[in-house]
């Protein structure tokens, strides 16, 4: 029991302190990064307004893709690329990445990298 309580508070500590250095506006919005064990979730957010401007998710993805199985490496850079063409659509072509308390590697940069292929600049 108490290990989960220490492996929790460190993660909470670590994600305050990344998003304590980040703000999104409209114009450069915040990707935040939900990784779970089968999906990966990604999602602009204007902190000024405290809105979401565009999401899209693995889970979506699975659904348009009608069966194609990809691993979830692939999967986070598609998503990526998804959120990365929806953005541009709402003309907003700059972003901050807020990784949260997950490291920048494996399904978490993969998904950034999609992002940068679209045509967001990170």
């Amino acid at each position: 029991m108490r290990r989960r309580v220490q492996t929790f508070n460190s993660r909470e500590r670590r994600k305050t302190k990344v998003r304590s250095r980040i703000k999104g506006t409209a114009e450069r919005p915040r990707i935040s990064v939900f990784r779970s064990n089968k999906y990966i979730y990604a999602q602009a957010i204007d902190d000024e307004k405290r809105q979401t401007l565009a999401a899209y998710n693995s889970l979506k993805f699975r659904k348009e893709s009608k069966g194609k199985k990809l691993t979830k490496s692939e999967e986070a850079f598609r998503v990526g690329e998804a959120l990365g063409k929806i953005l541009l659509k709402k003309n907003i072509k700059q972003a901050v990445f807020d990784r949260g308390y997950y490291k920048y590697t494996g399904r978490v940069a993969k998904l950034a990298e999609g992002l940068r292929k679209a045509g967001v600049k990170i």
